[in-house]
């Protein structure tokens, strides 16, 4: 038959026990205490906790010792606790009267636990006392444990169907604690003392009360399949380790002590001295502890991602290329967003110049981004690295590559923004993807980062392939453009030829002086007007510049603003006209403005009117045409508005954008356009200014000169 010291040692060994499977509850639980819909996990919590260390001070110290009582009381008011939560779920602490009294009774009968602790103090060295004492607390402990009994019971029996299957393990758990507990107090109160058996076994029914909860808790969430967060697996791993490294070195510590003698003290000492310096030199390391966290989350535990689900409902999302669906741009967004359940998306793609634009949002129609959102230096890093920026990372500080000077600060400030993803197709970046922040934040770990960087390639090359085909069928266009136009330049360029001869003819046979000069004006002005026609049309698609001269524009809103405004009717408002200087050809001007004008007109309500101002800025004159129109979307800008052949008019030709544009290049400028749907549109003209010529001459020559960066 087994010694007491065996029981014992038991006894501690299942107490050890007990306390580690209640840690590894309470840190599982604390995980989950934000998705409880039941109000239940604080007294939990506290339950597990206390229980954990009421176990691991009777391993230590035994049952009789004051700390021990100690927390075993607080230990019972916790489990008390948690039964009345339970009671609570459905509302039967306010219907069922007898509760609230029952409870408040044995809540005070085991407050009385602790003036018997401090009489025990009081009577430390007599005998009869500390028995009598005894006694007083076993009996105030088996009313606990009955009243406690009938809790439960009537906590189940009163119970809906539904609900009980909920109820089941968790009140058997409940029933395990007072059940041992009336069996031990009751051998205890007929025998004057705590059989040494029952003590130690008690350990063991705390072991089983950990396993009856954790059967509850799976049954209730996912059909007995435990799939514990990840957070929770490594603090239960680390858990293990430690278990693992004390009962290593205790065995290691008896095996030297066998030794005996001057050895023993030796190998203690160079045991003790090898261990700390590993754990001094491994475990203080970041990188150390990051790539073990990488090692068995790759190896060890289920991954996230449902990966065939996740392929399928990409390429649904991708493949939808119905009349009702959204443009590709806003697709590949959403592709990346429902990866990581993101509400919202930005995509930026290269513009001709280098710089990225704004090319289509998903579901974010607040974020305000710059006309350039990232510049072409910053396009470079992303393009090298292909490096997937958490943004929360970043305004926390964190900086891996040198992504900090690479990403924008509109991106930076705004907080909504979460992650940037780019489209790397052949090294060459397509695209970037910014996701919004999913409505339950959590930090990106490599699992996400892989997903992303694939797909990401994967959209890089949809983005290519669209492109490309894009290029294609205007290229075709072109063509046949050309091949059309070939014969409207020949028959202008004969009629031409005719109206010359005409004005030649003239100016010889006409007899009247009058008429002659009337007709001289008019068919000198239209051959003229042919004839510069003839030269613009030959220069598309070249390279060659306007001839430009010094002219005022804020004469030319002016000239154009009353071609429109007819007396009585004020369609077009100069509402800066300012001296404004600029170099240009004020011909194509008045051309690009006109155009701009009547567009603007176009996308206005009738009545709605049209604002036209010259400003200086900097280096460059500046002509401004703003509507309050419907407006234009990002993609269409982006996509549509500057393509040949494309018109939202009916019958139009959808040259116009496009010719105004490069009217505007020719003459060394840039058309700038900002736009809102539903606010309306600004088309800004900017021109070199006049007495700036100089200057702006001599920084295209440096820019240009050997052993310079273009920028």
């Amino acid at each position: 038959m087994p010694s007491p010291l065996t029981w014992a040692g038991f006894g501690q060994w299942t107490f050890l026990a007990a306390a580690f499977a209640f840690l590894l509850l309470t840190g599982w639980r604390w995980e989950r205490r934000r998705s409880d819909r039941t109000g239940s996990a604080r007294a939990e919590i506290t339950a597990f906790t206390l229980t954990a260390a009421w176990a691991l001070i009777i391993a230590g110290t035994g049952h009789e010792t004051l700390v021990g009582q100690l927390f075993e009381t607080l230990r019972s008011l916790a489990w008390l606790s948690v039964a009345f939560v339970l009671f609570s779920r459905d509302g039967r602490h306010t219907s069922v009267a007898p509760i609230r009294p029952v409870l408040a009774a044995l809540v005070f009968v085991e407050m009385l636990q602790l003036l018997l602790l401090m009489m025990n103090l009081r009577y430390a060295g007599n005998a009869v006392a500390q028995g009598m004492i005894f006694q007083i607390s076993v009996l105030f402990r088996l009313l606990v444990a009955t009243g406690a009994l009938v809790l439960v019971h009537n906590l189940y029996a009163g119970a809906m169907a539904q609900q009980r299957v909920a109820l089941r393990w968790t009140c058997m758990a409940l029933a395990t604690i007072w059940g041992y507990d009336l069996n031990l107090y009751t051998i205890a109160y007929l025998s004057h003392s705590l059989p040494v058996e029952l003590e130690a076994l008690r350990g063991v029914a705390q072991i089983a009360v950990a396993g009856l909860l954790t059967i509850g808790a799976v049954r209730g969430r996912s059909a007995l399949r435990f799939s514990p967060s990840r957070a929770v697996a490594f603090q239960s791993l680390s858990l293990l380790v430690i278990g693992a490294y004390m009962i290593l070195m205790v065995g290691a510590a008896q095996s030297l002590a066998w030794l005996g003698g001057n050895a023993s003290q030796l190998a203690q000492l160079g045991f003790v001295f090898v261990t700390t310096v590993l754990v001094v030199a491994i475990l203080p390391s970041g990188r150390v502890r990051g790539w073990l966290k990488v090692m068995l989350a790759k190896h060890f535990f289920q991954h996230r991602y449902d990966y065939r689900a996740e392929w399928l409902r990409f390429t649904r999302t991708i493949g939808r290329a119905s009349t009702n669906a959204p443009s590709l741009h806003e697709r590949v967004v959403q592709a990346v967003a429902d990866i990581t359940d993101s509400a919202a998306g930005l995509l930026l793609t290269q513009a001709e110049s280098g710089e990225m634009v704004l090319a289509a949002r998903w579901q974010w129609p607040t974020a305000d981004v710059p006309a350039e959102a990232m510049s072409p230096e910053n396009v470079a890093f992303f393009e090298k690295h292909g490096f997937i920026v958490d943004l929360d990372e970043l305004r926390a500080g964190v900086d891996h590559q040198g992504e900090r000077h690479a990403v924008p600060q509109w991106l930076v400030e705004e907080h909504s923004a979460w992650a940037l993803v780019p489209l790397l197709h052949y090294d060459r970046l397509v695209g970037l993807v910014v996701l919004g922040r999913p409505p339950v934040a959590r930090k990106l770990d490599w699992e996400d980062f892989d997903l992303l960087r694939v797909v990401g390639m994967q959209l890089a090359s949809y983005l290519a392939e669209h492109a490309g085909q894009s290029a294609l069928l205007e290229a075709s266009r072109f063509d046949e453009f050309n091949r059309r136009m070939a014969f409207v330049m020949h028959d202008i360029k004969n009629l031409a030829s005719q109206l010359s001869l005409l004005s030649r003819n003239a100016e010889k046979h006409a007899e009247n002086p009058a008429f002659r000069a009337d007709m001289l004006i008019t068919l000198r002005n239209s051959a003229d007007k042919l004839n510069a026609l003839l030269a613009r049309l030959s220069r598309y698609g070249g390279s060659g510049t306007e001839r430009v001269e010094d002219i005022d524009a804020s004469e030319v809103i002016r000239t154009v603003a009353e071609r429109y405004n007819a007396p009585g009717l004020m369609q077009v408002h100069v509402t800066h006209d300012a001296p404004c200087r600029v170099l240009a050809s004020r011909e194509l001007l008045e051309q690009v403005v006109l155009h701009l004008v009547q567009n603007a007109i176009d996308a206005s309500p009738d009545g709605m009117a049209v604002f036209l101002q010259a400003n200086v800025d900097g280096l460059y004159g500046s002509i401004e045409v703003i509507d309050t129109g419907c407006g234009m979307s990002a993609e269409f800008i982006r996509n549509r508005l500057f393509k040949p052949f494309v018109s939202t008019k009916p019958g139009g030709f959808g040259i116009g954008a496009f010719e105004a544009r490069e009217m505007v290049r020719s003459m060394r400028g840039k058309l700038e356009v900002e736009s809102r749907e539903g606010l309306g549109s600004r088309f800004t003209v900017r021109l070199p200014l006049a007495a700036a010529q100089g200057l702006i001459e001599s920084i295209q020559g440096d820019s240009d000169s050997p052993g310079k960066k273009v920028a």
